[in-house]
């Protein structure tokens, strides 16, 4: 008797977007984002009288214009980048169901997962190539938390992490490299990171070990000498002290001691979003024109170009990385 095909899903998870440029959209999804104790892990019953009666009347609306600039006619860059990726993937992989969920917002984990009741295999990759609590641990809850209440778990493989992965390597190494032959290259490349908070990192999570060896990695290959890259960290929210160098500060001396031109990379993030295409690119590029720099460069994300398609591909195939199965 011959036997059925296994029911197979790749899931990719990216963080999320708001689902319009609006106060009232932002609201919601900040308020999901900022809700998680990963992200956030202060005591619930201060931190959601701040959150609610402060933050989020004071930020939503910001964060909207922001991302006024930056929105694309089919909608959220994260979001229509990760959903061309998913599909591109899909074709190069057609062996096996290949659908996007986000971690905040919409498509929403559960409402993916709930579309394959009878799954026997589940491969989770999330779209971080650098393993970090906040990120790719909340992911692992999000899933958890869907099959803690289902009668049929699937055989689940979750893909940590993927800084290592040669395919990844090289299609970053490619994407600079392309930058380069078309724009000519600046004194300096930066590596900017999105930041954690500094007291997560000292109770264990590896996202800055995996950073800069990131870091180091591509710089290797590109054959830089130390003085030519740097790695900073961007994007902090709050008072207390999260990872350093922070890469406005560094953009603001480096400008001020004599560098005229920068290029600015961003390898942590899988497509471009709010804190490439607003931070990098106009709102970081602007404070380093002020401090005497002539010229930022931003190198866009790998988005859903084919090298990313084929270097996750590999990814998934091979299990590259740190593979928790």
């Amino acid at each position: 008797m011959q036997q059925k095909p296994r029911k197979s899903l790749i899931l990719l998870v990216n963080l999320g977007t708001p689902e319009a440029p609006t106060a009232a959209a932002v609201r919601r999804y900040l308020a999901e984002f900022l809700h998680d104790y990963r992200v956030v892990d202060l005591s619930r019953w201060l931190w959601c009288i701040l959150l609610h009666f402060i933050i989020l009347p004071v930020r939503s609306g910001r964060v909207a214009g922001n991302y006024r600039k930056i929105w694309l006619h089919d909608g959220s860059p994260l979001l229509v980048y990760s959903r061309n990726l998913a599909e591109r993937l899909q074709h190069q992989m057609p062996n096996t169901q290949v659908r996007l969920a986000m971690r905040y917002g919409q498509p929403a984990i559960a409402s993916v997962l709930a579309e394959f009741p009878d799954l026997d295999e589940l491969t989770v990759l999330p779209l971080y190539p650098q393993y970090s609590a906040t990120t790719t641990a909340s992911v692992f809850d999000a899933v958890s938390a869907y099959y803690q209440k289902q009668e049929r778990i699937p055989c689940i493989r979750f893909i940590a992490d993927y800084y290592r992965s040669d395919a990844w390597l090289d299609a970053v190494e490619a994407r600079i490299r392309n930058h380069w032959d078309l724009h000519g290259q600046a004194e300096k490349l930066l590596f900017s990171f999105h930041g954690i908070p500094q007291r997560f990192a000292e109770r264990g999570d590896p996202y800055p070990q995996q950073c800069r060896h990131s870091a180091e990695l591509i710089a290797g290959r590109l054959q830089l000498e130390p003085g030519q890259w740097q790695l900073t960290f961007q994007s902090r929210f709050g008072r207390e002290p999260w990872l350093q160098p922070y890469t406005d500060k560094t953009l603001e001396a480096l400008a001020r001691g004599g560098l005229r031109t920068v290029d600015v990379v961003c390898p942590g993030f899988a497509v471009d979003c709010l804190e490439t295409l607003e931070e990098i690119s106009v709102e970081n590029a602007h404070l380093f024109l002020q401090a005497g720099g002539r010229q930022l460069n931003y190198i866009g994300a790998l988005n859903d170009e084919p090298g990313h398609v084929a270097a996750l591909a590999r990814v998934l195939e091979s299990g590259t990385g740190r593979a928790h199965d």
